[in-house]
């Protein structure tokens, strides 16, 4: 069992973390205010002493229990009483040891190999930040890694003393000798950008700093026949219904297991995508066909889901996304398709098949809950509807002129 501090609308819990076990997660239920968090992946109760000993008492006989990253925590929070507007933060009262010694937690930081105890401080406070601001768990993971490749880079230098010419070093250094992508190095300057500009609270010298262009990438799609053979290499009726969702409404496969019964609106017909990419609502055409396979799935399989349309049998919680890739990576082996592409290629294909019907390409973008007009226009390079009436001029001339062959 691992514990950690989260911030999760706008309040501090303690995170539990803890492979499935039945009595284990018999113990967790027993635990008073405990619930589980679809955003973090993990059951989530209100940071307070009495809850962390609950926590410990549970676990007495089933599982160790490990608080080190609560500890670190609450370490950075202490002394913190009051913010400059004079607001009161929760007061937390250091954690005792389970084992009943009366000593406070220690106070040491991390241990983080090849990162100064000073960089790591900072580094925490960003994560904490990216929590307040209530930043995207993948975001906050990504600037995390990012930042931590950085802070090795420069071992015992204060990253707080760096200027403007040295990061571009750094940045140099990362595309010449490490490779680094395009798209990797868009992601590690935007951490960096976070990391002095939010953190560390310096001027706005990014703006200064050049961005490698990033290459064009088509979305990689499956024709029909591909599809039909992808669906029907899957026996079970519920991974089944996963992918005809993902496709039927061109879905992130985030949003496919978020999806809750009461989300399936059949009187007018849309299903509603809550808190998507961005944290935007919005509302997508529910096909008749998937509403009769909706309707079959929950009727008949077992056991029913509750709340959530596609629910873990264990956990009662949303499918997790990583189950979901690996349903289709397996449906796509067993359907002897070859091409390299992931459970997002639903998504991709749905778009692309639109624009081949005719769709104008607005109502697109918004149905895929697009922000910027210009991410949706890749699918005008890879769409057939109007490339298929361009003759090629060896045709013309194959006809008009006797050539050899």
């Amino acid at each position: 069992m691992k514990l950690e501090a989260v911030i999760h609308r706008g309040k501090e819990w303690i995170a539990l973390h803890f492979p499935y076990r039945k009595e284990l997660m018999r113990a967790m239920r027993g635990v008073s205010q405990v619930k589980w968090s679809q955003d973090h992946r993990c059951w989530l109760l209100p940071l307070s002493r009495e809850n962390f000993q609950r926590v410990v008492r549970a676990c007495k006989g089933l599982a160790p229990v490990d608080y080190e990253r609560l500890r670190h925590y609450l370490k950075l929070r202490k002394g913190q009483d009051q913010n400059p507007a004079g607001g009161q933060f929760l007061q937390v009262r250091a954690l005792k040891n389970p084992a009943g010694d009366s000593g406070s937690m220690s106070s040491a930081l991390p241990s983080m190999p090849g990162i100064s105890e000073e960089n790591v401080s900072v580094m925490y406070k960003m994560i904490e930040l990216l929590t307040l601001k209530a930043y995207s768990p993948s975001t906050i993971k990504t600037y995390r890694n990012e930042v931590a490749a950085f802070l090795r880079t420069i071992g015992t230098t204060s990253a707080a003393g760096l200027n403007e010419e040295q990061i571009k070093r750094y940045l140099l250094y990362c595309f010449e000798k490490l490779g680094l992508s395009e798209n990797t190095l868009h992601s590690r300057i935007n951490a960096l950008k976070f990391f002095y500009e939010q953190v560390l609270m310096r001027p706005r010298f990014f703006w200064d700093i050049p961005r490698p262009k990033r290459p064009l990438q088509l979305p990689k799609l499956l024709n029909e026949g591909e599809l039909a053979r992808l669906f029907n290499s899957l026996p079970n009726k519920k991974h089944k219904a996963m992918l005809f969702t993902a496709y039927s409404a061109g879905l992130r496969v985030s949003e496919v297991v978020k999806l809750k019964i009461a989300d399936i609106d059949s009187e007018r017909m849309q299903i509603r995508v809550a808190r998507a990419k961005g944290k935007k609502d919005r509302y997508v055409n529910l096909s008749p066909v998937l509403l009769d396979i909706l309707r079959e799935y929950v009727k008949t399989y077992s056991p029913r889901p509750r709340e959530y349309l596609f629910e873990s049998e264990q956990t009662f919680t949303a499918y997790p996304i990583r189950t979901v890739q690996q349903i289709f990576s397996n449906a796509k082996a067993k359907a002897g398709i070859r091409k390299e592409v992931g459970v997002h290629s639903l998504r991709h294909s749905f778009a692309t098949h639109l624009l081949d019907k005719g769709t104008d390409i607005r109502y697109i973008k918004d149905i895929l809950g697009h922000f910027n007009i210009k991410t949706t226009e890749r699918y005008l390079h890879v769409t057939k509807a109007k490339l298929v009436n361009i003759a090629s001029p060896l045709d013309d001339l194959w006809r008009s002129h006797r050539i050899d062959w």
